[in-house]
């Protein structure tokens, strides 16, 4: 039997929040994780892939396909800390908790004023023959607290969770931005039936998820109060899971384990 890529250090349930840790050992498993898993999503190796050969399909001479390679040579590979934890973030949950992302941010991300629709995490998480909006917050932390300064404040995990569950202005900008980018693909069947069950449910069928990625050690307190809290507000059938990922390795080392560097 391979060896998993977590090991699961507390879970716990608040009525319809719940919250979990889990630790990722170092090794060949987590390894491979960064390197392929995690990568693909900062790397955006899907549209990477469909773009060159676009490109490549109308370089029809040898002068011209020179100067293509000229450009796909100059490309700029994300390499920040945080922008790895929210890929390490969305290959956990695709790898997981089978959700499905039907775009990479990372597209808009590096679009100079790229305007967001205010979240992280827009994808699809199918259960049975229930397709749910799923979205959520990304936070990379270091930060030696219990819990971490990032999940306080407004611009904290818990404020922004909260708020896309109940901002319906925030909820009508990220569907105008999510209907286009599924129109006319293989993910617009998901789309479909997500936002029947949403208007269906009175706005509030929505599977929110809150990843924080972690250097430290494990720690309930991390997550507890906040999902507490966060129980106390959302209203069913809204669900919302909290999930601390503890990295065997330091946030500042996570862009070099990218490319199958440290150990």
């Amino acid at each position: 039997m391979e060896p998993e890529l977590t090991t699961i250090r507390y879970e716990e349930q608040d009525r319809q929040v719940s919250w979990h840790g889990v630790s990722m050992a170092d090794g060949d498993v987590f390894g491979a994780f960064m390197t392929n898993n995690v990568a693909s999503r900062l790397h955006d190796e899907e549209g990477t892939k469909e773009f060159e050969s676009h490109l490549r399909g109308l370089a029809t001479t040898g002068f011209a396909r020179d100067s293509l390679n000229e450009i796909l040579a100059a490309e700029v590979l994300e390499e920040r800390d945080w922008a790895v934890g929210e890929a390490v973030a969305e290959a956990y949950l695709s790898q997981e908790h089978k959700i499905t992302w039907p775009w990479n941010m990372a597209r808009d991300k590096r679009t100079p004023k790229a305007s967001l629709p205010g979240a992280d995490l827009v994808g699809f998480k199918v259960s049975g023959v229930d397709v749910h909006l799923a979205i959520g917050e990304v936070k990379t932390s270091s930060d030696s607290d219990t819990p971490p300064n990032v999940m306080y404040g407004r611009s904290g995990m818990t404020h922004q969770i909260d708020n896309l569950a109940n901002n319906l202005a925030l909820i009508n900008q990220l569907l105008r931005w999510l209907q286009p980018r599924c129109k006319g693909t293989v993910h617009e069947a998901l789309f479909n039936a997500a936002i029947v069950l949403f208007l269906d449910s009175g706005n509030k069928a929505i599977a929110l998820f809150g990843v924080l990625v972690r250097d430290t050690q494990p720690d309930v307190l991390d997550l507890q109060g906040r999902g507490q809290f966060l129980a106390g507000s959302l209203q069913d059938p809204t669900t919302c899971k909290l999930i601390a990922i503890y990295l065997p390795c330091a946030i500042t080392d996570l862009p070099a384990r990218v490319s199958g560097g440290g150990s």
